[in-house]
């Protein structure tokens, strides 16, 4: 599912903020797997929204993750990727990531996508 804007001015937030986010996420994914045994593949998936799914295999474990629900753990607050699998979610902007002049603030959005990313692979088993 979708997640729901409550405003136009959420909408265009999240216009702004999400490419950016996703190429900061492929960025720290590329530095994370230079660093581990992780065999990764990235596919093109249709379903619910049309995006890329990033797939992590080693040993006898595989497990795929949505970019784009990592990319609305980044521009939204308290973002649940369960819930919305369910319904459409209706999310809240982070608005810390854009500045005083209505800009990305490279720097935030940096942090908390390595941040993200980083947590992702802490939390894959060690197999």
């Amino acid at each position: 599912m979708k997640p729901k804007f409550k405003t136009t001015l959420a909408w265009q937030q999240a216009e702004l903020l999400m490419q950016p986010a996703l190429i900061r996420i492929v960025d720290h994914i590329r530095k994370q797997l230079d660093e581990t045994t992780w065999k990764a593949t990235y596919k093109d998936v249709q379903l619910p929204i049309p995006g890329y799914e990033l797939c992590l295999e080693k040993s006898n474990y595989s497990i795929c993750v949505d970019l784009w629900d990592l990319c609305f753990k980044v521009c939204f607050l308290d973002y649940d990727p369960v819930h919305s699998q369910l319904e459409s979610q209706e999310v809240d902007i982070d608005t810390s990531l854009i500045n005083e002049t209505g800009e990305v603030d490279w720097s935030l959005l940096d942090s908390k996508a390595q941040t993200l990313v980083e947590q992702f692979f802490a939390d894959l088993p060690a197999t």
